[in-house]
């Protein structure tokens, strides 16, 4: 498999004429995001770790990219710390093979309190 292009970015539309003012403050401050935590509660998901990615797009992923599923994914990541949804595929796969081999409480808590940072400015959000 060839993989998803490096430069491919996925964005979900900031002018869709069905998010409301609230949906939009919503996202832009990642509140949208706090039903995930059921997620970790079931043990399905992370707080840390590579944000879960769409079935269709991991089908495309050559084996390099799939690295990034080796750990179990998490509700925010160091992809997020470092752009978000601002950055190409190829960028994020790098952040997240990262984590994947650097994985520690220390990285787990600078991450921790640069996604509250972030989220806070609304930085890197849709």
């Amino acid at each position: 498999k060839n993989g998803v292009p490096d430069d491919f970015v996925f964005k979900t539309s900031t002018s869709n004429p069905n998010v409301t003012k609230v949906g939009y403050y919503l996202r832009k401050f990642s509140i949208d995001e706090l039903p995930q935590f059921l997620n970790v509660l079931l043990g399905d998901m992370s707080v840390i770790g590579p944000r879960p990615e769409i079935p269709v797009i991991t089908e495309c992923y050559n084996d390099y990219q799939k690295q990034r599923l080796n750990v179990k994914p998490g509700i925010t990541g160091y992809a997020q710390i470092n752009g978000r949804s601002n950055i190409p595929h190829k960028a994020k796969v790098e952040y997240d093979r990262y984590y994947c081999e650097n994985c520690s409480l220390t990285l787990d808590v600078k991450i921790f309190f640069a996604t509250i940072f972030q989220t806070i400015k609304g930085k890197g959000s849709y």
